[in-house]
């Protein structure tokens, strides 16, 4: 049985990022932490601005940040994300916001995982709220 254990790291974001189901969305943060050994988020954003744009095998769309926003600049590319996730059923805010408790990812099974080297996903947490003056903010 091959894994993915020895794959080159990009190859391993992929095949994270290829288990997302459509109308789900991860981050970066995520996606790092399943690949492991000492991925950032910051490489799994390099690996998705590494796609041709062509190649659809990989749906780097449902890959957004931890606030729940699309991380590309404003232009057409952040235009074209909003847009393939809308026509998988995610719904944004008005601030540009998904919700993870409706359509965060819960990360690959764990079969999945184990025979492919992978750790389990950390769980998506929302975003602090902005309180009123004078209260604290929430990280939960």
């Amino acid at each position: 049985m091959t894994t993915l254990k020895d794959a080159p790291l990009y190859e391993r974001i992929y095949a994270v990022t290829r288990q997302i189901p459509p109308g789900k969305v991860s981050t970066y943060g995520q996606i790092a932490a399943i690949v492991g050994r000492g991925c950032t988020a910051r490489q799994v954003g390099y690996a998705m601005s590494a796609l041709n744009s062509g190649d659809r095998s990989v749906p780097w769309q449902r890959v957004i940040n931890s606030k729940g926003q699309i991380s590309l600049r404003p232009g057409r590319g952040g235009t074209i994300q909003r847009e393939l996730l809308e026509a998988e059923g995610v719904e944004f805010s008005a601030e540009g916001r998904t919700d993870f408790d409706r359509f965060g990812w819960d990360g690959p099974d764990w079969e999945w995982l184990a025979q492919n080297d992978f750790s389990p996903a950390p769980p998506l947490k929302k975003p602090a709220e902005k309180k009123a003056d004078g209260e604290q903010l929430s990280l939960f």
